[in-house]
C-alpha cells in the first residue's frame, strides 16, 4: 500500500472515530430537552466520556509502545460507535453515563495506536500528521449535523442509527491492518534514536494541550446552547455554531502543517494561542451574528497547533511514540472534559455567559507554557526494509519496540 493511500485511509478512519467525540457534546442539548437535565447534570455526560478515556489512554499508549496492536483500530472504532448508539435508549442516567463511558474507552484505545501507525505511514512528515489530524477534525464537524438529523427522526430513541460511521470506519481500517501485517512479515524495521527523550519538555507541552482542551471542550459542550440564547435562532442556530466550531478546525489543522513548513512548530503554536485568546473573548463579549465569525476564528486558532503538538510530543519522546501520541492526541484532549461539571455548575448558578468567560484564560496559559519550549532537534524515524520491498510498504512496519 502506498504512503498516500495509507494516510487517506487513516484520516477517514480517524474521522469515523472522532464523530463519537463530537457526538457526545452534540447530544447534550437533546438530553436537556427530553430529560430536563440541569447544565451540571448534562455536562456529567461529557465527563463520563472524558474520565474513562483519560485514565485508559496512557495505558493503551504504553501497550502500543511494547507491542504492535493494529487490530485495535477496527475494534476500538466499533466500541466507540456502540456506546453512543446505546446512550439514548435508556432513560436511566447511570446507564447513559455507562454507555457514553464505553464509547470513550473505544476512543481511548484508538488514538495511541493510530498515532503510531500514522507516524510510520507518513515517515515522520508533519504534513502527513496534519492530514491525519484533519480527518479527526472533520469527524468532529460532521457530528452535530449528523446527530441533529438523527434526532429529527425520533429523538434519543434513534441513537442506534449513529452506529453507521463506526461500521464504515472499521471496514476502512482493515486494509491498513493487512498492510501492517505484510510489513511485519517482510521484516521491515523502524529505527528511532535511543536515549533522546526530553520528558520535561513533553510534560510542559502536555499541560499546554490540556489547557487548550479545557477551552475547546468547554465551548463544544455549551456553544450550541449559548448561540441559541444569544441569537434566538432555536436548534438551527445552536447546531450551526457547533458545526462552525468543529469545521473551522479542519482548515486550522491543514494550515498548521503548511505554516510549520515555513516557521517552526513551537513558534506557530505560540502565535495561534494568542489569536485564540482574542477570538474567545469575541465569542463571549461581542454581540450579534458576529458570534459565528469569532467561533470560526477560535476553532482555527485551537486547531492550527493541534497536529503540530502531536508530532512535537513524539519528537520529545522518540522512544515512546505510542505513549506520546496517546497523551497529546488523546489524554490531554480528554482531560478538558473534567472541567465540564465545574463550568456547568457555574452556568446553573449564574449564566452561560459567565461560565464561558474563564475560557479566555486557557489559551493564554498554553502560550505561557510554550514560551518555555524550543523546537526539538530529533532525527526523523528511518525505515529499514529488505530491498525487494517497496519503500512505501516498508513505511508500515512494526513498532519501535519491535526493532529493539
Amino acid at each position: 500500500m502506498r504512503r498516500n493511500t495509507s494516510i487517506v485511509l487513516l484520516s477517514v478512519g480517524h474521522a469515523c472515530v472522532d464523530i463519537y467525540q463530537g457526538a457526545v457534546a452534540a447530544l447534550v442539548p437533546f438530553f436537556i430537552a427530553e430529560r430536563a437535565y440541569a447544565y451540571s447534570v448534562a455536562s456529567g455526560i461529557v465527563l463520563a466520556a472524558s474520565l474513562l478515556s483519560s485514565v485508559a489512554q496512557p495505558v493503551f499508549g504504553a501497550l502500543t509502545d511494547r507491542w504492535a496492536m493494529p487490530w485495535l483500530l477496527p475494534v476500538s472504532t466499533l466500541l466507540g460507535g456502540v456506546g453512543i448508539a446505546l446512550s439514548g435508549l435508556s432513560g436511566s442516567y447511570p446507564l447513559t453515563l455507562a454507555f457514553v463511558a464505553i464509547s470513550g474507552l473505544g476512543v481511548a484505545a484508538y488514538h495511541p495506536e493510530s498515532a503510531r501507525v500514522a507516524r510510520i505511514a507518513g515517515q515522520g512528515s508533519h504534513r502527513a500528521m496534519s492530514w491525519f489530524s484533519t480527518g479527526g477534525t472533520i469527524g468532529f464537524a460532521l457530528a452535530p449535523p449528523m446527530v441533529a438529523a438523527v434526532m429529527a427522526t425520533g429523538g434519543l430513541s434513534r441513537t442506534p442509527l449513529l452506529a453507521v460511521p463506526a461500521l464504515a470506519g472499521a471496514a476502512i481500517c482493515l486494509p491498513v491492518v493487512r498492510a501492517l501485517r505484510r510489513g511485519q512479515a517482510a521484516g521491515s524495521r523502524m529505527t528511532v534514536p535511543a536515549g533522546s527523550d526530553d520528558t520535561a519538555s513533553f510534560v510542559k507541552l502536555s499541560l499546554a494541550v490540556a489547557f487548550r482542551s479545557i477551552a475547546f471542550i468547554g465551548l463544544s459542550t455549551f456553544i450550541s446552547l449559548y448561540a441559541r440564547q444569544r441569537l434566538g435562532g432555536g436548534t438551527a442556530a445552536g447546531t450551526a455554531a457547533l458545526t462552525v466550531l468543529y469545521l473551522g478546525g479542519a482548515i486550522g489543522s491543514v494550515l498548521g502543517g503548511s505554516l510549520a513548513a515555513r516557521w517552526d512548530r513551537v513558534t506557530v503554536s505560540r502565535w495561534s494561542y494568542l489569536i485564540t485568546a482574542a477570538a474567545i473573548a469575541g465569542v463571549v463579549w461581542v454581540p450579534g451574528p458576529a458570534l459565528f465569525l469569532f467561533v470560526a476564528l477560535t476553532s482555527g486558532g485551537l486547531y492550527v497547533p493541534f497536529s503540530l503538538q502531536v508530532t512535537l510530543g513524539q519528537d520529545y519522546l522518540p522512544s515512546r511514540v505510542g505513549t506520546a501520541g496517546g497523551i497529546t492526541l488523546g489524554l490531554a484532549v480528554s482531560i478538558g472534559g473534567l472541567a465540564g461539571p465545574a463550568l456547568g455548575s457555574l452556568a446553573d448558578a449564574t449564566s452561560l455567559h459567565t461560565a464561558l468567560a474563564p475560557l479566555v484564560l486557557m489559551p493564554v496559559l498554553s502560550w505561557l507554557l510554550l514560551r518555555t519550549l524550543s523546537e526539538p532537534d530529533v532525527p526523523r524515524p528511518r525505515t529499514e526494509a529488505p530491498a525487494r520491498e517497496d519503500a512505501a510498504d516498508a513505511a508500515l512496519g512494526p513498532t519501535p519496540a519491535d526493532s529493539r
